[in-house]
């Protein structure tokens, strides 16, 4: 394909995408009252006299703020949920724009990653919203004594959309070192070889990603990110010996010669070889042998 067509290829997987995640946001728009209390339901609320309910140390009053905001708060709500829901229709679509060139068995393997994604991005979700109460109370604790805390919806569904997402997405990258690996990009030695440099940065990443500056949320991201990355270097491990099974020569590189045995091996004794008898001569029959004709001699000579 030319780079037209591919363009013009990631323009019709993109449209698909993007109608997937409108489609799913017009159904979520149906159920927006559950999810607006989904979401809100980590968040520790005060009750009628404004105090912390049982269990809570500090509590929260909600607000809305302006005119237009409930409908701008509806809007990113069914928009977060249409992007978590239509999870398998975006991953199928990036899967069918790179497919085409892939070999059969990296097509097999990219069905397996393509199942394997959209569970860990859910797991992703599901943590961040299971560590978005310590959150909020890490980030209530600095209110000062005596002042009362009027959180504004819009800036907790600011939050807690980016927690769902960041930890989503972070999911999915010890997915992308197995993809490398297969694909013969990363090697696992190479993958193992980076450890402490991969260890320091999630640890950073988790620091940057995490709304709260607690280590409590840090460490709940960075921890599945750690072990999923040891994993797969561990799977990367045991798929480059696979590969090396199979073809001595797979962990060269396209500049690097492969290996040649140059040794000397002894020449064994010669071997006698009985001469063969006279094959027997079949006269050929004169009339056989096509007669002479003077036209082609004469037309050999012209």
């Amino acid at each position: 394909m030319s780079l037209g067509d591919h363009l013009r290829e990631l323009r019709n997987r993109l449209v698909k995408s993007v109608l997937a995640v409108v489609v799913c946001t017009i159904a979520a728009f149906f159920f927006k009252d559950k999810l607006l209390h989904f979401l809100m339901h980590p968040l520790p609320a005060c009750d009628a006299a404004g105090h912390p309910k049982s269990g809570d140390k500090h509590c929260a009053k909600i607000a809305v703020i302006g005119v237009t905001q409930p409908f701008n708060l509806t809007l990113k709500v069914c928009l977060t949920a249409a992007l978590v829901a239509s999870v398998p229709i975006w991953l199928y679509q990036l899967w069918s724009f790179i497919s085409p060139g892939l070999h059969r068995h990296e097509r097999r393997y990219s069905l397996t990653f393509l199942a394997l994604g959209t569970p860990l991005f859910l797991g992703g979700v599901t943590c961040g919203y299971l560590l978005m109460p310590t959150t909020i109370e890490v980030l209530g604790s600095f209110t000062p004594i005596g002042a009362d805390q009027i959180l504004p919806v819009e800036d907790y569904l600011n939050i807690a959309t980016r927690m769902l997402l960041v930890f989503g997405l972070a999911f999915e990258f010890p997915l992308l070192l197995v993809m490398l690996n297969m694909g013969g990009v990363l090697t696992g030695k190479r993958m193992l070889g980076w450890w402490r440099g991969m260890v320091m940065a999630i640890t950073v990443f988790a620091a940057v990603a995490t709304p709260s500056a607690d280590p409590v949320s840090m460490l709940a991201l960075a921890a599945p990110i750690w072990v999923l990355y040891f994993m797969a270097v561990g799977f990367a491990l045991l798929n480059d010996r696979r590969r090396r099974r199979r073809n001595p020569d797979a962990d060269l590189s396209d500049e690097e010669a492969s290996h040649l045995d140059l040794s000397v091996q002894e020449v064994g004794a010669a071997e006698e070889v009985a001469a063969s008898g006279p094959e027997s001569a079949s006269p050929t029959p004169l009339a056989s042998v096509p007669p002479a004709r003077s036209e082609q001699v004469d037309d050999d000579i012209t």
